[in-house]
């Protein structure tokens, strides 16, 4: 039987875990090819702030360490990961569909894992 591994940081989250490795994807993958277009900067501008603000509000939210704004914060990264799996969408004349078929379900895991840990955390 598998040990549950006990969180003692919120990089210890495995939610947090896929949300960094999103980021650093469109870091070194996605906002090269975004910024050569003039119509996609802006868009590239805003999916960086959306995409950290995943990662920033569970953060946030593991660093107070109270059940209501616990909560609150991980529904904030949830609604960041809506907006950034939109924003994807919105990218795709810029990406190839492979990519932004590829960062839709990472989105997409991110949120329902989310939701999940948000069901299960006490207020």
């Amino acid at each position: 039987m598998e040990e549950k591994k006990k969180i003692q940081r919120v990089e210890d989250f495995i939610v947090y875990q896929k949300a960094m490795k999103l980021f650093d994807d469109f870091i070194n993958e996605d906002i090269g090819i975004l910024k050569e277009h003039f119509g996609a900067r802006e868009l590239a501008r805003q999916q960086i702030r959306s995409l950290d603000s995943i990662c920033a509000n569970m953060e946030e939210g593991y660093g107070r360490k109270a059940g209501k704004e616990l909560k609150q914060f991980f529904r904030i990264s949830r609604g960041s990961a809506n907006e950034s799996k939109g924003r994807y969408v919105r990218c795709r004349k810029f990406l190839t569909q492979e990519v932004v078929d590829k960062r839709v379900a990472q989105l997409n895991e991110i949120h329902a894992m989310l939701h999940s840990l948000i069901g299960k955390l006490s207020d």
